[in-house]
């Protein structure tokens, strides 16, 4: 298969994996909430965010293998491959070992500190471990062969093992929750169907990958950027993980559980944007390793209007439909109140500002551009946690998220600038213009909630209200990317009918 034909292969499986997660990320909670109380809902949203920072301890290792992988791969040179997945595995198993140790420790301090009402030290530090049995897993059996897939722009295998997975977890939830059973042996059930996630992994590399040598002399070189990886990381679950981990410290355990509804939405949208970009960073770094700028220059502002279209799309939608999402969502809930526009509003806000420079920040990865770009990441992880704090002080869960949008927004100004110089040497005037025109066309599709907003009272209700909101949006979105952006949309339909027809 081409670049063009595993993207739209990666993209497919992709979309499935996450209409699936998004769909599991929707009953769980509102299950969770109605059974065990949102002080229940909350510690776990909290212990999953945690348990994710302990995932540091990974400390760069597929990044570096992965970017490593790029030229071999291209090059068909099976023994270096084999060398470096080697070294890849060998380096997730010590990291495993650390991993496991911090589980524990999260297991014992957070049960002695929790300022949880009405669960147990033992009921905290058994659920605790149990939730980090995915991670364990992943770092002694998956990692190595996970690695090996993203670098090939094979992610359609990792997105079947994530559906498999998802759906089966969910079943398990809703019948467990339905006969209100243990919490602890609902999630201990849920947590052992890793084994099959992992069990589709390994088969299909193990199947795929026959030239591997599993004996093979490490690869010690390839994981030279892995303290370097490491920093693109830590921001990506501070961005990601902080308001829940600030809420955690600062407010309560209610607070979070507001949070996680709202955060959910988000989490779906963002994981819709996702498809798009699924196996892309593979392809980009293919091309910088072949040094193909002239056809990277293109192939990025292509991308850029394409990604962009969805972007003003999705984004116009959640502004206009979060909050009656949340009312008809959460009817019912009566242990907290869940209705809160402002807080809605700004984790959208919050959301677009994080997407928006995914096309500049998706490149640093292709490039390996970790080491140049480690003082950025520190600022932007500093302004989270300082302003975040203040802001929590000040505004409670508004005043988090306000810090998380400074954070996102000095970040997009900085990858503005810096892809261009460093890596398309292009200039950054037609991307500057093209964020404007995503924050024009999301004001307009907003504009019509304003004009035409009906009370919904049901799932229906809701339902037709986005089918008026996402024409609306279709049709403002594509009007100005024919206005602005002729010459690429037009490329970029050209080469999707084509796809298409080459498939049919």
């Amino acid at each position: 298969m081409n670049r063009t034909q595993k993207f739209a292969l990666n993209s497919l499986t992709s979309m499935v994996s996450q209409i699936v997660v998004m769909a599991a990320g929707m009953i769980t909670p509102r299950l969770m909430i109605a059974t065990y109380g949102s002080e229940m809902n909350g510690l776990v949203s909290s212990l999953n965010q945690f348990i994710s920072y302990i995932t540091l301890v990974e400390a760069g290792i597929g990044g570096a293998a992965i970017y490593s992988l790029y030229k071999p791969l291209a090059e068909e040179d099976h023994a270096r491959i084999s060398g470096i997945v080697v070294a890849a595995k060998k380096s997730y198993r010590q990291a495993g070992y650390i991993f496991s140790a911090g589980i524990f420790i999260l297991a014992v301090v957070y049960g002695l500190l929790s300022n949880a009402e009405s669960v147990t030290f033992g009921t905290i530090f058994t659920l605790a471990v149990i939730l980090g049995i995915n991670g364990c897993f992943d770092f002694f059996f998956v990692a190595g062969d996970r690695v090996l897939l993203t670098a090939d722009q094979r992610n359609y295998v990792i997105s079947f093992a994530t559906i498999i997975n998802t759906v089966l977890r969910t079943v398990i939830i809703c019948v467990m929750t339905a006969h209100q059973m243990n919490i602890l042996l609902l999630y201990g059930c849920a947590s052992a169907l890793v084994i099959i996630k992992a069990g589709i992994i390994v088969c299909y590399s193990h199947n795929n990958y026959t030239y591997l040598d599993k004996k093979a002399v490490p690869d010690r070189g390839a994981m030279e950027k892995r303290w370097e990886v490491i920093y693109q990381q830590i921001l990506g679950i501070i961005q990601t993980g902080a308001p829940t981990v600030l809420a955690t410290i600062l407010l309560n355990l209610v607070s979070v559980s507001v949070y996680s509804i709202y955060n959910m939405v988000i989490s779906g949208l963002n994981g819709v944007l996702s498809i798009f970009i699924s196996g892309l960073p593979a392809g980009f770094g293919d091309l910088i390793a072949r040094r193909e700028e002239t056809t990277l220059r293109k192939t990025v502002s292509e991308f850029e209007v394409a990604y962009y279209y969805i972007l003003s799309i999705v984004y116009g939608l959640a502004f206009a439909l979060i909050m009656p999402f949340v009312s008809v969502y959460t009817k019912g809930l009566s242990d907290a109140n869940y209705y809160y526009p402002l807080l809605g509003a700004v984790i959208v806000l919050n959301g677009l500002l994080y997407n928006i420079k995914t096309p500049q920040s998706m490149l640093i990865v292709s490039a390996g551009m970790y080491k140049e770009t480690r003082w950025r990441v520190t600022i932007q992880g500093l302004i989270i946690i300082v302003f975040g704090a203040i802001g929590g002080r000040l505004a409670g869960m508004v005043g988090i998220m306000l810090g998380s949008c400074l954070s996102n927004l000095y970040r997009t100004i900085d990858l503005l600038f810096f892809t261009p110089k460093y890596i398309t040497h292009g200039a950054p005037l037609k991307s500057l213009l093209r964020m404007l025109l995503v924050m024009v066309n999301i004001i307009v599709i907003y504009g019509l909630s304003l004009v035409y907003s009906p009370e919904c009272m049901s799932y229906l209700q809701w339902f037709k209200l986005a089918i008026i909101y996402g024409v609306w949006a279709v049709v403002v979105v594509t009007a100005s990317a024919y206005a602005f952006e002729k010459k690429e949309f037009i490329s970029v339909m050209k080469r999707m009918l084509s796809l298409v027809k080459r498939k049919v």
